[in-house]
């Protein structure tokens, strides 16, 4: 039976849209929308298995005449010889290939489609930005993944197609590679395409923001004009977002410096003169085709508030949620969110993607941030799963540095629920059986495909000395720490951390930035210094025991910077290169100018006033 399924949709993947091929092409109507997405979503995670043998089938016969997989599989296509013979790679294998190409050399050195662009990843989550080769049909794969997310979100939340979209979109400017491919940001590339700019046939995307805008290269005019769309329509907005909770944050911000400007050209139906790029200038002045006192008499009326509490509700009453990815490092932003919102509108993660692939859906929108789940789509690539420790490390008989056996390896259907594992993917596009450096959870199965809760990037991590500090236990450590604030209306806003070596021991530093919400301007020190102590307590056993025991890590530190410390380190990462879009705060610093930057702000210092708890005992 299972078997006939699977023939019947392979049938009629042939047939139609090709993961949206013909409706961008020949733009002919989308074919998986509403009912007929949730009933595709079902069809491939009946059988995972199957659909994933497939895809891997398809991934071969594409490249199995490339330089790289001919080195382990000599033209083989036979998954069973992939699985035997080709190793688990990190970006430095690929680097050579990827680097020749980039001089001139054929895309067959990785793939048997020729390679179209070079995705630039935001070098934020686990360091320097990487080049992610990107073929043709990853634009359809990716328009496919995004068709499946609002019908989805439709189910719950119904007449989304009722309302307008004001979701903070941004491109980065270019370069080209020595052999002429763009190198842009996955998002730039999408944003770029025929498929985002045909979405204006596809229900549920009706934005407030005109493409001229968010293709404006300009990154502050094109979040003014996004945000005054966004108030032009305020009453017909039924959803908010952006990719990150940080770039949507960062729109509140400065919403916050330029409320008075949006009223002013929402009164006088004149756009601000520093709004200089003429595309974008002309499409705005469409919007603000006449002067509208009335409305700009209700934003001035709900901004000039003493309390911003609540003030995204209040500015858009009709919108259903606020969708952003909220996991990972992200969760940080959770509380100031919710301040925003006043816990009036739902705070959603929709997808779990990358530069390398788009992974998974949360099937279960209205489940509180951080219980978020995804549950991988098997069409997208081929996922294979590294087994980790109990806490998300790597299994004791394996060293981080060592290659990781082949035989180690998990597919999909399976991983065990409870356990830890890192990602693996081979996708179409001349990348095969590449570590992630993702930790997941297996959480559960909807019907044959695992649920993935995501942890942390595995390789961003605070040491001194045997300790290893993740980003998932600094950010629990964080959590902690930072309710002490709470009874003196203290938010913690923005935080990061580096490890000092420059003196014996070193120790843990965090820079904090701190929101007030009264008239209290700073904080006793003796509160700061149980902040301190209250990380170090939360942190485990080996970091812990380092401070005690071992007097081999000293006192950590907590260096709160003055407010807009952490705009000002988004905007310089963006200067080097990264994305509006793309940009996560790095919770572990390792570049100096970024380091120099925040020890310029830093306003006041604390220590940890003593050791933390440590048992002497045998850990199994």
């Amino acid at each position: 039976m299972r078997r006939e399924l699977l023939s019947k949709f392979q049938d009629k993947d042939a047939k139609m849209l090709q993961f949206g091929h013909h409706l961008f092409m020949d733009g002919k109507r989308i074919e998986y929308k509403g009912e007929e997405a949730l009933k595709e979503i079902e069809r491939m995670i009946i059988m995972p298995n199957e659909i994933q043998k497939d895809t891997l089938g398809k991934i071969l016969s594409k490249n199995g005449e490339t330089e790289y997989l001919k080195k382990y599989m000599g033209g083989s296509r036979d998954i069973s010889d992939f699985k035997r013979h080709v190793p688990v790679a990190t970006y430095k294998d690929f680097r050579p290939y990827i680097q020749r190409i980039m001089n001139g050399e054929d895309s067959s050195l990785l793939t048997g489609d020729p390679i179209t662009e070079m995705l630039s990843s935001s070098g934020t989550s686990g360091g320097e930005p990487k080049l992610v080769p990107s073929i043709a049909e990853d634009l359809d794969r990716r328009t496919f993944f995004y068709n499946l997310i609002l019908p989805i979100m439709n189910r719950y939340f119904p007449g989304l197609d009722d309302g307008k979209v004001m979701c903070l979109y941004f491109v980065k400017a270019e370069r080209s590679a020595p052999c002429s491919l763009p190198i842009r940001s996955v998002l730039t590339s999408y944003y770029k395409s025929r498929h985002f700019k045909c979405r204006v046939r596809i229900p549920f995307h009706d934005d407030t923001s005109p493409d001229p805008v968010i293709l404006c290269n300009d990154s502050n005019q094109s979040m003014y004009c996004q945000l005054l769309a966004g108030l032009v329509h305020r009453h017909q907005v039924c959803r908010l977002g952006a990719i990150f909770a940080s770039a949507f944050l960062r729109g509140v911000s400065f919403l916050e410096q330029k409320w008075v400007n949006f009223c002013d050209d929402i009164r006088t139906g004149r756009l601000d003169q520093s709004i200089t790029d003429p595309e974008s200038r002309s499409s705005m002045m469409a919007i603000l085709s006449f002067p509208n006192p009335t409305l700009a008499k209700e934003i001035e009326e709900i901004c000039s508030q003493t309390s911003w509490k609540g003030i995204l509700w209040r500015l858009w009453p009709r919108a259903k949620y606020i969708e952003a990815v909220l996991t990972g490092s992200m969760a940080q932003y959770i509380p100031a969110l919710e301040f925003y919102t006043e816990g009036k509108i739902p705070l959603i993660s929709t997808m779990y993607a990358s530069s390398e692939c788009y992974f998974g859906l949360n099937l279960k929108p209205f489940c509180a941030p951080e219980d978020v789940a995804y549950t991988l789509v098997p069409k997208m690539g081929f996922f294979e799963f590294i087994p980790l420790g109990e806490n998300g490390t790597l299994a004791m008989d394996m060293d981080e540095d060592e290659e990781v056996p082949k035989r180690k390896l998990v597919d999909l259907v399976k991983v065990k629920v409870g356990c830890y594992y890192e990602l693996v993917v081979t996708n179409f596009s001349g990348l095969y059986r590449y570590r992630m450096g993702d930790v997941l959870q297996v959480t559960g199965f909807h019907n044959r495909a695992p649920q993935f809760r995501f942890i942390c990037r595995r390789n961003v991590v605070l040491s001194i000395d045997s300790d290893k500090t993740s980003e998932e236990d600094l950010h629990k450590s964080v959590t902690v720490a930072k309710k002490l604030l709470e009874p003196y209306d203290a938010l913690l806003a923005e935080y990061t951390g580096y490890a000092d070596t420059s003196s014996l021991p070193g120790h843990y530093v965090l820079f904090w930035e701190i929101v007030y919400h009264n008239l209290v301007t700073q904080l006793d020190a003796t509160i700061l210094q149980e902040c301190c102590i209250a990380v170090e307590e939360k942190l485990d056993y080996v970091y812990r025991r380092c401070r005690t025991y071992d007097k081999t890590v000293g006192p950590l530190e907590i260096r709160v910077v003055t407010p807009g410390t952490f705009l000002a380190l988004m905007d310089l990462f963006i200067s080097q290169g990264g994305s509006i879009n793309q940009y996560k705060t790095p919770r572990c610093i390792t570049s100096a100018s970024a380091l120099e930057l925040l020890n310029a702000n830093v306003e006041a210092s604390f220590f940890s006033p003593r050791y933390p708890t440590w048992i002497n005992a045998v850990q199994f």
